[in-house]
């Protein structure tokens, strides 16, 4: 999975790396991705650190904004 991937390299608080993770399945789920080598999957989980590195934490938040950020992309796949 990408994220589990990305985040052997980064370094945040426990509390943080729960966020993201939550948010990371919770956008899966809303998107119905259920090919994790999907490419979208990494972009997903780069997004969820990119925003947690500016110090978000709450997963609903972090679902909700990495879910309008992508947008295009997910326009442009249907």
């Amino acid at each position: 999975m990408a994220i589990y991937r990305l985040l052997q390299h980064a370094v945040f608080e426990d509390d943080a790396v729960k966020a993201m993770m939550v948010a990371y399945e919770d956008v899966l789920r809303e998107l119905k991705l259920a090919d994790r080598a999907d490419p979208l999957t990494e972009i997903i989980a780069k997004k969820i650190i990119e925003l947690a590195q500016t110090g978000e934490r709450d997963p609903k938040r972090l679902c909700g904004l990495v879910l309008q950020a992508i947008q295009p992309e997910r326009l442009s796949r249907d």
